[in-house]
């Protein structure tokens, strides 16, 4: 995709996840990364795979510099779009635990990789494999994931892309 190749599978905790799909993240021209779903229990339904407790990861690869604090807005703005304002203001804390994760990154790189790994306790992250810190919360971390699956996704393409259309 765009020049990166995408894995047919991935090891995450401790299981074997399969590639469900992967599509390019592109605002207005620029194209910003490669994001890769795996799943324990691949399946092309968005909200199956935003409610299960199996093990799921969102790979982003990136494909510019980007400031974290960037991302990271980016991230907050896809959580407004597809999060209730009541489930929203109950999820602060782990919404804060999030910005804090990536802004202490500073810089990304092109080609660096960000790993959001879900589970039924909630998400951890990583970059280029070396663990930033987990959120254990999983009506977050299933809001998170709706950043790219939900109804109003970060970009229409890349869900379809990401459900292996």
């Amino acid at each position: 995709v765009a020049g990166v190749a995408v894995a047919p599978e991935v090891q995450a905790q401790g299981q074997t996840l399969a590639l469900v799909g992967a599509g390019l993240r592109s605002k207005f021209i620029v194209k910003v990364y490669v994001a890769a779903l795996y799943a324990a229990r691949p399946g092309r339904d968005a909200r199956a795979l935003i409610e299960s407790p199996a093990p799921r990861r969102l790979r982003l690869q990136l494909l510019r510099d980007v400031d974290a604090a960037t991302l990271d807005e980016a991230l907050q703005e896809g959580l407004r779009d597809n999060t209730a304002a009541n489930e929203l203001a109950a999820m602060q804390p782990s919404a804060r635990r999030l910005t804090g994760l990536l802004t202490a990154l500073g810089t990304l790189r092109e080609g660096d990789v960000i790993d959001l790994d879900f589970d039924a306790r909630g998400v951890e992250a990583a970059h280029g494999g070396k663990p930033l810190g987990r959120i254990d919360d999983p009506a977050f971390a299933r809001a998170l994931l709706r950043v790219w699956l939900g109804d109003k996704p970060a970009q229409s393409s890349l869900k379809k892309a990401l459900l292996g259309g």
